[in-house]
């Protein structure tokens, strides 16, 4: 029988001291290139 296993990411970014960097975020500076998500608009039923 075949085990399933999870795929694993790869090495996470090193900061400017060269310890790993605990997550990806976005700073103010590439705020512009990250739009904020379009509001979601439910339909009307017929």
């Amino acid at each position: 029988m075949e085990t399933i296993r999870a795929i694993k990411p790869g090495p996470k970014p090193k900061t400017d001291e060269g310890k790993d960097d605990r997550r990806q975020r976005v700073t103010p500076d590439n705020k512009p290139k990250h739009p904020s998500l379009k509001p979601h608009v439910h339909k009307p039923k017929d």
